[in-house]
Order: C-alpha cells, then structure tokens, then sequence
C-alpha cells in the first residue's frame, strides 16, 4: 500500500477544493493545474492568434452595446471619442482641434449638440457676424445647446455618423493588419489578457479579455493611429430621441466653415 504524506495530502485536497470552486463560480473555466498559464481563464489563450481574433470579433459583434473611449486619428485630424453604442445608434461626446460636441444617433436619425463657440466657428465668421449672405449670422446663439437635426444628405451626416455606428466602427477598428501574433498574457484595469499583434505591432496590437467572455479590451492602432479602451460590454443604455424643445431643424444642410 502506497503512503502519501500528510502534508502532499492536505495540498491536494486544497487544490481539488479551489478548482471545485472555480467551477461553480465561473462555469466553463478551464484549467485548474498551478502549471497552466491558462487555469481559471476563458482558455482563448491556448488559440492560435487568428484564432483570437476570430473569437474576439464574435464576442463584438454578439454584445448588446459597449463603451468605446480614446482617440483615432483620422485623415490627418486626431478625434477623442468617448461613444456608447449599441446596434440601433449611440450617444457621447467627440473633441477634435480643442473643440468638444456631442452625437446622438437614434435609428437613421443624428443629432449633434454644440455651443455656440462651436457654430460660430462652423457659421463662416468666427464671431457669429453676417458672413456675406445673412443667412447663417447668430447661428451660435440659436443653436447653442440645442440637438441639431444632421439631415442625411450634408457632408457632416457621412463624417459622424459612423462615429454612432457600432458594427461599422468595430468592424474597421478591430481589424489588425498584416500576420497575427500573440504577444503575450497582460492586464488591463485588472482583468488578466492575451494581446494579438499583426504585423509585428505595426500593424496594430489588440489585447483580449482571459476572462469571462473574449471581448477586446483595449486596442493599438497601427501607425500610431489612436489608442482606444472598450468597456460596459452588453450593458445596456437610454437612447431616445431628445425632447422637442431641445431641437433644432437647420433644414436640408447645416452651416459649413
């Protein structure tokens, strides 16, 4: 008969009892060996990276809704977003060249939301004077704080509204560029990840949550094209057409610089 020390057996019984927990608490946890890198995770960090960042974009385009926050630099011009977004539109603020407004997309409908230094600069005269014509003078302080109606032929409907669109957004940023890689296991705001590189990083890094479900975190740019965090994956949000009082209909194009 085979003798096992006492103490081996009480560490034993102690690892069954935490794997046991484990279990309970987070269904569908892998692992439970003090060797595996992957024990208690989601196991999408035993994947081969393509394989990640398949399962990561499934995640995506599964949830509900997400908090997306950080800049992207886009044609020259550096945007600092901070949208919450779910599949019929979303809402937040966007900062580009020290200027901060607001979109609001309900359904096919966008509103954007500014003060008046922001249409002021937009009205042509940079002080909210007759630019010529008479027809966009004050418009500042007319639609200062207002829910402007974007009609969906101006130049302006094409420029934010895709910051409002959660697949088409996704889609375009979570791609990484070039032959994908695993880089690693990282954290980030305390949850364990496997980050996924294309191109040796030039091509952009994406780090993976390892726990719960595999959605992506936080993602790299290539090109030094932005830095964006995602959070409050399928919790959902109000989003609800802003009260009449609140509107302002410019007609068929708003005021342009």
């Amino acid at each position: 008969m085979t003798v096992i020390p006492q103490g081996r057996f009480r560490r034993a019984v102690l690892a069954g009892a935490l794997c046991a927990a484990a279990v309970v608490a987070g269904a569908g946890l892998t692992g439970c060996s003090a060797d595996d890198p992957d024990a208690g995770t989601n196991g999408v960090g035993k994947l081969p990276a393509d394989g990640i960042q398949s399962r990561t974009r499934a995640a995506a385009d599964s949830a509900d809704a997400v908090r997306l926050s950080g800049n992207v630099v886009s044609n020259g011009r550096t945007y600092w977003l901070d949208m919450r977004l779910k599949s019929d539109g979303g809402s937040g603020s966007v900062t580009s060249q020290g200027v901060t407004f607001g979109l609001l997309r309900v359904g096919r409908q966008l509103y954007l939301k500014a003060d008046a230094e922001f249409w002021d600069r937009v009205d042509g005269g940079g002080d909210g004077k007759d630019g010529g014509d008479g027809k966009d003078a004050g418009a500042g302080g007319k639609l200062d704080g207002k829910y402007v109606k974007v009609p969906q032929g101006d130049p302006a409907y094409k420029r934010f509204s895709g910051f409002t669109d959660k697949r088409t957004l996704l889609d375009g940023l979570l791609t990484l560029h070039g032959t994908l890689a695993k880089d690693g296991r990282h954290e980030q705001s305390g949850v364990r990840t496997i980050r996924i590189t294309g191109g040796k990083g030039t091509g952009g890094a994406l780090d993976v949550s390892l726990e719960g479900t595999a959605y992506p975190l936080r993602l790299q740019r290539a090109g030094g094209a932005g830095t964006l965090s995602f959070s409050r994956w399928g919790e959902d949000f109000a989003l609800a057409e802003p009260d009449k009082s609140e509107t302002v209909d410019y007609g068929k194009q708003l005021p342009t610089s």
